[in-house]
C-alpha cells in the first residue's frame, strides 16, 4: 500500500508539471501570435545582435569615445522603425569611428524599405560603403595596400548593398502578394458575377415557362369553374365549382407574383404577401379558423412576415385537403429574437375525396426556414390531428436570404 501510494503521489505531481508546462506554452505561443509581441521579441533579437558583433569585435585597449559611438550605435537600432533615416545617421559613427557594422546594416535595411531608391537610400549606402571602405585613424587608412584598398571596396558594396538589396527584395515580394490577393478578389467577384449571371438566365426561362405554360392552364381551369358555375344552380356542384374558381383566381395571383419575383432577380423587388394581410387569408379560407396573436412588433423583416404568410397559407391549404371541417388553431407570437408560429388542426370531421398532393409544401417551408436560421417541424397530436411549429429568427443581419426556397 505504501508503494502504491507513493507511485500515486509521484504521477500526481509529473501530471501537474505536465500540466503546468503544456499551459505555459500554449500562453507563450498565444502571446507570440500577438503583433505587438511579436514586434518586441523581433526587436530584442536584433539589439542582442548587434551588441554581440560589437563585444565579439572590440579590442581591449580601445578608444573611450568607439565604446560610445558603437553604444549609440546600438541604442539607434531601436529608432530605425519610427525614424529610419534618424536612426542611419546615429548608427553610422559607431561604424566608422567604432565596430557597430550589423547596426548600420540594420538601419540602411529599413531606410531602403520605408524609402525605396529615394535619395535617402543613396546617401545611406554611400555612408555605409564609406564607412567599411576608409579606415579610423586615416594614418592606418594611408599605409593599406591597393590589394587592400581593393578588398575592402568588395567588402564596402557588399556590406552596403546587401540590405539595399534585401529591402527591395522584400517590398517586391509584398506588392506581388498584394497584386496576387487583389487578383484574388478580382477572381471572386468574377466568378459572383458569372454565377448570378447563370441564376438570372434561368429566373428568366422559369418565368417564360410558368407564363407560357402554366398560366395558360390555370386560366382554362378557371374558366371551365365558371362555365360550371352557371349551369350549376344549387347544391354541391355549385359549391364546388365557386371554390375551383376562387382557388384559380388566387393561384393565377400567386403565380404573377411569382414570375415577377423571377423576372426582377430579387424577391424583394416583387410584390410579395406579408404577415399583415393574415387576416384576408384566413377570412377567405375554406377553413375554420382560431388566431391568437401575441406581442407582435410594430414592424419584422420582409423575409420574416412573407414566411410567416406562407406557413399560414400552406397549413391551411393542408387542412383543407387532408382535414376537411376541421378547426384550424394558428399561435403567433414574438419573444426571445425569434417569431414562433404553431399551427394545429383537428382530425377530420367530413369523410370526402381528398384532394392529391405533391408533398413539396412542407419540405419548401422547413428549407426556408432553415435559409433564414430558424426551425421548423411538425408533429402529430393525440387527437389525430396534425400541429406545425415554425421559428424564424427577427434579425436577419448574416442570413441567406430565402427567395430560392419559397414554397
Amino acid at each position: 500500500m505504501g508503494s502504491s501510494g507513493a507511485g500515486a503521489a509521484r504521477g500526481e505531481r509529473w501530471y501537474g508539471r505536465f500540466a503546468l508546462v503544456t499551459a505555459l506554452r500554449r500562453r507563450a505561443l498565444t502571446m507570440l501570435r500577438r503583433p505587438a509581441t511579436t514586434t518586441a521579441f523581433l526587436e530584442a533579437a536584433v539589439l542582442a545582435l548587434v551588441v554581440l558583433d560589437v563585444w565579439l569585435v572590440v579590442p581591449q585597449r580601445a578608444q573611450s569615445y568607439s565604446f560610445y559611438l558603437s553604444g549609440i550605435s546600438c541604442l539607434a537600432v531601436l529608432l530605425r522603425r519610427r525614424f529610419p533615416f534618424l536612426a542611419l545617421l546615429m548608427a553610422v559613427p559607431g561604424f566608422f569611428a567604432g565596430w557597430a557594422q550589423l547596426a548600420s546594416m540594420f538601419t540602411l535595411g529599413m531606410v531602403a524599405a520605408r524609402r525605396q531608391l529615394a535619395w535617402q537610400t543613396w546617401v545611406g549606402a554611400a555612408l555605409v560603403f564609406t564607412c567599411r571602405f576608409v579606415s579610423w585613424p586615416f594614418s592606418e587608412f594611408a599605409q593599406l595596400t591597393w590589394r587592400e584598398h581593393i578588398l575592402d571596396g568588395i567588402y564596402g558594396v557588399l556590406v552596403a548593398g546587401m540590405p539595399v538589396a534585401l529591402a527591395l527584395l522584400l517590398g517586391a515580394r509584398q506588392e506581388i502578394a498584394a497584386k496576387l490577393a487583389e487578383l484574388a478578389k478580382s477572381r471572386d467577384r468574377e466568378r459572383r458575377l458569372y454565377a448570378d449571371a447563370i441564376r438570372a438566365e434561368e429566373r428568366a426561362r422559369l418565368a417564360r415557362e410558368m407564363h407560357d405554360v402554366v398560366s395558360h392552364q390555370i386560366t382554362l381551369i378557371a374558366m371551365q369553374a365558371g362555365a360550371l358555375q352557371a349551369q350549376a344552380k344549387e347544391g354541391p356542384a355549385l359549391e364546388t365549382a365557386q371554390v375551383i374558381r376562387g382557388l384559380s383566381r388566387r393561384t393565377l395571383e400567386e403565380l404573377r407574383s411569382l414570375v415577377s419575383v423571377l423576372r426582377s432577380g430579387a424577391e424583394e423587388d416583387g410584390p410579395r404577401h406579408g404577415i399583415g394581410e393574415l387576416d384576408h387569408l384566413i377570412r377567405t379560407a375554406e377553413v375554420p379558423v382560431q388566431l391568437t396573436v401575441e406581442q407582435l412588433p410594430d414592424t419584422l423583416p420582409s423575409q420574416v412576415s412573407a414566411a410567416a404568410y406562407r406557413t399560414v397559407q400552406e397549413c391551411l391549404t393542408n387542412v383543407h385537403k387532408h382535414a376537411p371541417g376541421a378547426t384550424a388553431t394558428i399561435r403567433i407570437q414574438a419573444g426571445s429574437g425569434a417569431l414562433d408560429i404553431e399551427v394545429e388542426n383537428e382530425r377530420a370531421c367530413r369523410s370526402g375525396e381528398r384532394l392529391p398532393s405533391g408533398g413539396h409544401g412542407l419540405t419548401g417551408l422547413a428549407e426556408r426556414a432553415r435559409l433564414l436560421g430558424g426551425s421548423f417541424e411538425t408533429s402529430g397530436t393525440e387527437n389525430g390531428g396534425f400541429r406545425v411549429r415554425a421559428r424564424y429568427p427577427l434579425e436577419l443581419a448574416a442570413v441567406t436570404p430565402p427567395s430560392t426556397a419559397a414554397p
